[in-house]
């Protein structure tokens, strides 16, 4: 009994000294620079004393919001965050007290996906980023500011990850920073003149089923869902690894919206692509819980990959995706590949298409082109066939050139190069080994250039008007 006692004594001491001296903590998301999404209701969490009145004041509305720490430490409230603005500061405490400073009000997106979203603006070794000298040039850009996840793996979901927590945006910070993300926020920040936040989180040659929860995974056919206690040798491409250690870190900071540019790495399962994107966007908009907010991406671009065409099945799963999606737009990037990198350099030309989308459909801009012309129906006549576009309201161009992507096949499924013209309706391709044609396609390999373009510039991505199987698959 008196062993017992004295175990008690001691539990209660180390509780004692443990409330004593344990201080306000939060996760790397909440640091001083931050911005948080403005004319909105958005979330703080962080840890506290247990069982301990917790209270937030911010100063654009010297507003108090309490909530009660739990047994564990852990708290979290919503805060009302009021017009773009700053800088504002925001006190917490348990009873004891700790500021974040130099807090704005703007406008927060986060930019996720594999490599030719990590590309920093300063470029990979020998792989430049167009423009980089002159985007540098600009950065000193205080009302831009930027956030980065380190590369970390976990088969149980992370409270926190590495981070460089926010920086205000200068040449230095905005080197490493993706470079179709500063574009996006540099080119936002300029239109709506209101201080933009970039969340970056990215890992080059990573598949999509690791960004993905567990719990949305189980339905997919092939996909081994990990188990915590799995001692085998983690990979970036397990099941759900990044989700744990590079998403849920941050998963339910207010945002805006999310930008991605991801898929060469699931050329392989190109069938089941488009349902685990659908799947990974409604599993992120459940977690996160502030509604259905703007999903915008990136069709992989042309590049020589294997000669298999894998990559042109797999932009083809990217274009189902953008009709199953809701509230998402794809960045069509055909005419801007590069043969033998598969980083392309030019990584402005596709921020700025990602910047139409937004501003088009999330910041209400009347008037700005932001969908690329995309296949919508065909016409057979004899040895002709008429293709019928959507998002092409003003016509087609090939800007002068003449239209070199096109193929036609007739019953034996052999393919042959076409002859294609813009006419008041479409697109008409015909070819002379084509008596009797069934099927066209365009731009549908891996490494091609696209030469279709709406009249304001926006490319066709590649497509096909059959259903043929490839390598024996439907």
């Amino acid at each position: 009994m008196l062993i017992l006692k004295k175990y008690l004594l001691l539990l209660l001491v180390n509780l004692i000294i443990s409330n004593a001296f344990a201080k306000i903590s939060l996760p790397s998301i909440f640091s001083d620079n931050m911005v948080l999404q403005q004319n909105s209701t958005v979330s703080i969490w962080g840890k506290a004393k247990v069982n301990v009145k917790v209270t937030v004041r911010t100063s654009w509305n010297n507003q108090n919001y309490t909530t009660m720490s739990d047994s564990n430490g852990s708290w979290k409230l919503s805060v009302v965050s009021t017009k773009a603005g700053g800088p504002y500061q925001v006190k917490i405490s348990d009873g004891e007290e700790i500021t974040l400073n130099n807090v704005l009000l703007g406008e927060v997106w986060v930019c996720s996906g594999q490599s030719n979203m990590e590309m920093p603006v300063k470029g990979f070794r020998n792989q430049p980023t167009l423009n980089a000298a002159d985007i540098l040039l600009d950065a000193d850009n205080s009302h831009i500011r930027l956030i980065k996840y380190d590369k970390e793996l976990s088969r149980t979901l992370r409270y926190d990850g590495k981070s460089t927590s926010w920086q205000v945006s200068d040449a230095q910070s905005a080197r490493e920073f993706s470079a179709v993300g500063y574009q996006f926020a540099q080119e936002l920040q300029r239109k709506l003149k209101v201080p933009i936040g970039m969340i970056m989180s990215t890992w080059g040659g990573t598949k999509v089923e690791a960004w993905m929860p567990e719990n949305a995974l189980r339905s997919f056919s092939g996909v081994k869902v990990s188990n915590p206690a799995d001692t085998a040798k983690i990979t970036k491409n397990d099941p759900s690894v990044l989700y744990n250690a590079m998403i849920n870190p941050f998963l339910g900071y207010g945002i805006q919206g999310v930008l991605w540019y991801q898929g060469e790495a699931n050329r392989s399962n190109y069938e089941q692509y488009d349902e685990l994107m659908e799947t990974m966007v409604k599993s992120w908009r459940k977690a996160w819980n502030i509604g259905e907010w703007p999903f915008y991406y990136v069709q992989i671009a042309p590049f020589k990959y294997d000669g298999t065409h894998e990559s042109a099945f797999l932009r083809e799963a990217q274009s189902n995706a953008s009709t199953q999606i809701s509230n998402a737009g794809m960045v069509v990037s055909m005419d801007v590949g590069a043969k033998n990198y598969i980083h392309p350099p030019d990584k402005t030309v596709i921020s700025k298409r990602l910047l139409y989308w937004a501003l088009a459909n999330v910041y209400g801009m009347k008037g700005l082109a932001f969908a690329s012309p995309a296949y919508k129906s065909h016409k057979i006549d004899n040895d002709r066939v008429t293709i019928f576009f959507s998002h092409a309201e003003n016509g087609l161009t090939s800007f002068g050139k003449s239209l070199k992507a096109f193929e036609i096949a007739g019953e034996d499924k052999v393919f042959h190069p076409a002859e294609a013209k813009i006419t008041a309706k479409g697109v008409v391709v015909h070819s002379k080994d084509v008596k009797n044609p069934i099927a066209v396609r365009y731009a549908f390999k891996d490494w091609v250039v696209g030469d279709l373009f709406n009249t304001e510039g926006l490319p066709a991505s590649s497509f096909r008007t059959d259903h043929w199987s490839f390598k024996g698959r439907d």
